[in-house]
């Protein structure tokens, strides 16, 4: 499975889908990354004449590439279709993510047994500092 049939097989789509591209993927890891276009919505209303990224969002975005993306490579030999859903994440802040700016997002899986992922996550900006890191798990449904 190439890493853009992985994408067109994400339950997202945009305004809500957080990959532009994966750059690398295997059995135990995921880099993917993305950019915060200026035109999203929620940067109208998320601090006035200073909009950052909703720490939410770099959540769902550290989700999607880094446990979704995997989910479905893991599952790739699977005929029957299924998602994932998030059931924890523990994630620190370090650094706010501004309009515009470009993440990538460094994803190791710690497990995968019984429908459950569970990986370390860490999400870099475009100058390569630590934005936030974290666990993230999921089932697939």
């Amino acid at each position: 499975m190439s890493n853009q049939e992985i994408i067109l097989k994400l339950p997202y789509s945009k305004p809500f889908l957080f990959v532009d591209k994966i750059i690398n993927i295997n059995e135990n890891e995921v880099e993917g990354c993305y950019t915060f276009s200026e035109d999203l919505d929620f940067y109208k209303g998320h601090f006035k004449h200073n909009p950052i990224t909703p720490g939410v969002i770099l959540i769902e975005t550290m989700a999607q590439i880094g446990l979704v993306c995997l989910g479905i490579y893991l599952m790739k030999d699977e005929s029957k279709s299924f998602n994932f859903a998030l059931t924890s994440s523990e994630i620190e802040f370090l650094k706010p993510v501004f309009p515009n700016e470009k993440v990538t997002v460094f994803s190791e899986k710690v497990y995968f047994r019984f429908g459950k992922l569970k990986c370390k996550v860490k999400m870099l900006n475009a100058k390569n500092e630590e934005v936030c890191y974290g666990t993230i798990s999921g089932m697939v449904i």
